[in-house]
């Protein structure tokens, strides 16, 4: 059965092009032109891919909208960011919502059509993002039993270092602040000093200890300098 993709984009020309190029491959294209009819026709159809302007006519931003839909959508979908704006800041915003990708306007196209079917055929995306099991190389993380294993060896990790870990696989890839991994492990009305969201980064080293060859020299889970953190998988 042939994949359906939305794409929510106000340039009319952008999106002609990008349909065209996603058509010819054999996707089903449905586009939105802001962020209203993007919500609606999220909720009353099921898509497996999302590609959202974050600068849209009306009341509902790309942002915004990518969050509603992670919160209201059981079944897991990827969604692409395609945006002009190109700072780090942006970049981290778009991710933050729950994108999965960050696209900078305007897409090369061949590089876009790759990464549309690089998401469209992982055979272990959605068993990956499912609700009770994460995986990642040979991590493997059961939400329902909240147990952790590396090589099918159980991990002990404590109530903190398995929410990072859990935070972490669901984001992969994405570059995650201090802020945002306090909001999501000990919660959004959890309130830090700025000295004290070093706390976070003790957590991580710990993190590292159980799930890294070498902690010091860490592959899975790297340091972006100035900005947060990024789980290679």
């Amino acid at each position: 059965m042939a994949k359906k993709i939305l794409l929510v984009e106000d340039d009319q020309t952008l999106v002609h092009k990008l349909s065209d190029l996603l058509c010819a491959e054999g996707y089903i294209v449905d586009s939105a032109c802001d962020g209203d009819t993007g919500w609606s026709k999220a909720r009353s159809s099921e898509y497996d891919l999302i590609v959202l302007d974050i600068m849209l006519p009306g009341g509902l931003d790309g942002v915004s909208l990518c969050r509603m839909i992670r919160k209201s959508t059981a079944k897991y979908v990827p969604i692409f960011m395609l945006t002009a704006r190109g700072t780090v800041n942006d970049q981290i915003l778009g991710l933050e919502s729950g994108a999965d990708k960050y696209i900078v306007k305007p897409p090369t196209l061949g590089v876009f059509l790759a990464d549309v079917r690089a998401e469209l055929r992982r055979p272990t995306h959605e068993q990956s993002r499912a609700q009770d099991e994460l995986l990642a190389g040979d991590l493997r993380v059961d939400l329902t039993a909240r147990r952790a294993y590396r090589a099918g060896a159980e991990i002990k990790l404590s109530n903190k270092e398995f929410a990072l870990l859990t935070v972490f696989m669901r984001n992969e890839q994405a570059v995650l602040s201090r802020d945002f991994l306090i909001a999501n492990v000990w919660g959004e009305d959890y309130l830090l000093a700025e000295s004290d969201k070093r706390t976070v980064d003790v957590h991580i080293r710990w993190l590292r200890e159980k799930i890294e060859d070498n902690p010091s020299k860490p592959k899975r889970i790297s340091t972006v300098r100035g900005v947060g953190y990024r789980f290679e998988g």
